[in-house]
């Protein structure tokens, strides 16, 4: 009977709570990010006149991006410092929690702002986000990505560690181009090892080229049929081409070693 009882109990299926990929630290650590966000949402709002703000909410299509762009500049020259901090909030946001639609948000940073001051909005509130989801993975990643895409981050790890001499030349490599989405190689940079100067710098310079063609897009924001229309041939194969000149010296040093 004993022997009986121990099968059950070996057959018996986990308990779903043990699947969660956070302890209980790392949620706490997580939602506590979360409450901040939701505080300096709040505060921006407050802080704005009495008015419908029913169109206030993450932009999903280019239509509704374009209501947001028509009722925001109303308020942008004359609320420009409560425009700036929120647009910077949602953005830092979306970036740290890997929301999809930061595009959007360049977009609107081109339509609201212009080219030079739209490009050093998006190039700083994306550097902004993508080093607070680092820190955040640092803090809670591993056991996520190790759930979620353990051949990617598998992949990730071997590249970085083949490319540890010059890391910053292949950071600057995946920022220019559609190797790995830009959203999982900031939640895992830390988990392979990736040190945040580099990952900071590659940030930085890498974003620059993507964000001056979505931003100057946002512009002509009434012209756009779709968002495939941002990244036409020859925008693309600028890109790529910065991309493989920016990660020559790295092919270049195996070569002759």
């Amino acid at each position: 009977m004993g022997t009986e009882d121990e099968a059950e109990q070996v057959q018996q299926p986990a308990p779903i709570a043990s699947k969660f990929p956070l302890s209980f630290w790392e949620a706490t650590v997580a939602s506590t990010v979360l409450v901040g966000f939701l505080f300096g949402f709040a505060a921006v709002y407050l802080t704005l006149p009495d008015s419908d703000y029913s169109f206030l909410k993450l932009p999903r299509t280019l239509q509704d991006l374009q209501l947001l762009r028509d009722n925001l500049e109303n308020y942008t020259s004359d609320y420009t410092a409560q425009v700036l901090v929120g647009y910077c909030v949602v953005y830092i946001f979306m970036q740290t929690f890997m929301i999809p639609g930061t595009v959007f948000m360049s977009l609107l940073a081109g339509a609201l702002f212009g080219v030079f001051k739209g490009v050093a909005l998006v190039v700083f509130t994306a550097t902004a986000g993508a080093s607070s989801c680092y820190f955040l993975s640092k803090m809670i990643g591993r056991p996520l990505l190790s759930s979620l895409w353990p051949d990617k981050l598998k992949f990730f790890q071997n590249q970085v560690a083949r490319r540890r001499k010059s890391l910053l030349n292949y950071m600057l490599f995946l920022r220019l181009t559609p190797t790995l989405p830009n959203t999982f190689i900031n939640f895992a940079s830390p988990i392979v090892d990736v040190p945040y100067h580099i990952f900071f710098l590659g940030t930085v310079i890498g974003l620059i080229p993507a964000a001056y063609v979505t931003v100057r897009a946002g512009l002509a924001l009434g012209e756009l049929e779709s968002i495939g229309d941002l990244y036409d041939f020859n925008s693309v194969a600028t890109l790529f081409l910065i991309g493989v000149v920016s990660v020559t010296p790295t092919l270049m040093s195996k070569s002759e070693s």
